[in-house]
Parts: C-alpha cells; structure tokens; sequence
C-alpha cells in the first residue's frame, strides 16, 4: 500500500517532453535491471531468507544458508577458523570444521559462485546482490543532505524492515537491532527532508510508516506532528500528540519530553 501511495504521489502535471522522457529513463532502467538479473545472484536477508539465481529460487540446507548470511551480514574477509567459531558455538574446533567444510559444499553444489576464498579466508562473492546492502546504502543517501532526494529514494522506504525473522543467533539479533535503528532514524530524517521541499503528502506517509514500525519512538511522533503543523493542520498535531501521550504512559508509565511540547507551542 504504501509503494502504491507513494507512486500515485508523482502523479502531479509535467510537460510532455519531461514525461516522455521520464518514461524513456524509466523503461532503460527496467532494461537494466532485467538484465541484471539474468546473471546475477541476489540473496535476500530482510524478511526471510532467500536465495535466487538468474529469477530462480535456490533451496540450501540451514547451515549453508546461515554461512551466506554472517557472511553477508560481516561484508568482509574471516578466517576460516573464526567462521566455524562463530557459527558452531557449541562444538569442538574439529567439528566446526567439518561443518564449514559441509556448509561449503552444500554452497558449491548450488552451482553458483557464492563464496569467494583466498588465504584461508571466505568471503562473499562480489558478484551477489545483497539486499541488506542495498537497504544501508539507501540509508546514507537518505541522510546525505547534500545529495538530492530521487523518486527510488522515496519508494524504498517501504523495504522490510526486520532482518531474518525467526532466526535468533545473537549474531542475528545485534545486526537486527542496528539496521532497525539506522532504518528508522532514515525515514525520520526522509520525512524531514521531504516536509522542508514542500512534498507534504509524502513527508507525512513516510512519517506514518516510521510510527507505524517504532509505535512507541517519539522522534517518529514528532516528525508527523511537524507535517501537521506545516500544513496547518494543528487539530491533527494535538490528535498525534494525545495518542502518543496516551501509548507512552500505558505501555511505559512515562510523559513526552518537553522537545515534543516545545513542539506543539511554536507551532
């Protein structure tokens, strides 16, 4: 819903010449993509796992699929040694091993370039799109306010946001905390950005979409409230604040901060 609103926000008049040419670029950079993905292999950690090759899926064992992943997640070169380590806890350093060596092989079997070695380290291979990867990049350009903010910036706000659900290696988890932290200062900071270029509409469902992930984050209140006081809606600015204020003392048994008073009284 929220990619759908978002499109239909773009619908605002244009020349002819500018949306011939908007759907001229639009339909080279589906060109490009489509042949991307002919040849590339994309693994997708945000939501459930998921590996696919030139659009067809690719089923591994547990064990393959979690050596992917802390590789992906790590986005660097490891020894071997600390890889079976860090992803066989509980076994002897020789077991570890040899499931290294099995999760290896069950990759190879998949008939993909997956893994790259060298010097008794792995690495993930160069040529496999990550989606996590994809989703920081998107929250530095977001945040790069020297950098304009494009059509695709706005749209991938709407990306999953919990990394690998179901799985709970703490590894997993510290990776989870962070990128849910980057993502939703991102779509604060984007909603911002947005409210201070006139796209109010847009501001406010990026707002929207931030509380809705972090109910309880007032930042995120507090960026909607900002688009209602910019559209003079100061009626919709208490209603956000009053909901907030009832969550926060129900669920937490605290008050807003006075930044969100302070908030309300210059508006």
């Amino acid at each position: 819903a929220l990619t759908t609103s978002l499109a239909s926000a773009y619908g605002r008049p244009r020349s002819a010449t500018n949306t011939l040419g908007g759907m001229v670029g639009d339909a080279k950079t589906l060109l490009r993509r489509q042949r991307a993905s002919d040849t590339e292999a994309r693994l997708s950690l945000l939501g459930a796992f998921a590996l696919s090759f030139a659009g067809r899926s690719i089923d591994l064992p547990t064990p393959a699929q979690r050596l992917l992943a802390y590789l992906a997640i790590e986005d660097r070169p490891l020894q071997r040694g600390y890889l079976a380590a860090a992803l066989w806890l509980d076994s002897t350093d020789a077991r570890a091993a040899g499931s290294l060596r099995s999760a290896l092989w069950r990759i190879r079997r998949s008939g993909c370039k997956l893994v790259e070695k060298s010097n008794h380290q792995l690495q993930l291979s160069s040529t496999v799109a990550v989606d996590l990867h994809e989703a920081y990049a998107w929250v530095a350009r977001v945040q790069d306010r020297a950098r304009p903010l494009s059509r695709a910036d706005v749209a991938s706000a709407s990306l999953p946001a919990e990394l690998l659900r179901d799985w709970y290696d703490d590894w997993v988890l510290l990776e989870r905390e962070r990128f849910r932290q980057l993502r939703a200062h991102a779509l604060e900071v984007l909603c911002g950005r947005l409210a201070a270029e006139g796209r109010l509409g847009e501001a406010l469902e990026i707002g929207l979409a931030a509380v809705h992930n972090e109910p309880l984050r007032e930042s995120a209140h507090r960026a909607v409230i900002s688009v209602h006081l910019a559209e003079g809606n100061r009626s919709e600015a208490l209603r956000q604040y009053t909901y907030y204020r009832r969550l926060v003392s129900r669920e937490l048994g605290v008050e807003p901060s006075p930044r969100m008073e302070t908030l309300l009284r210059a508006g």
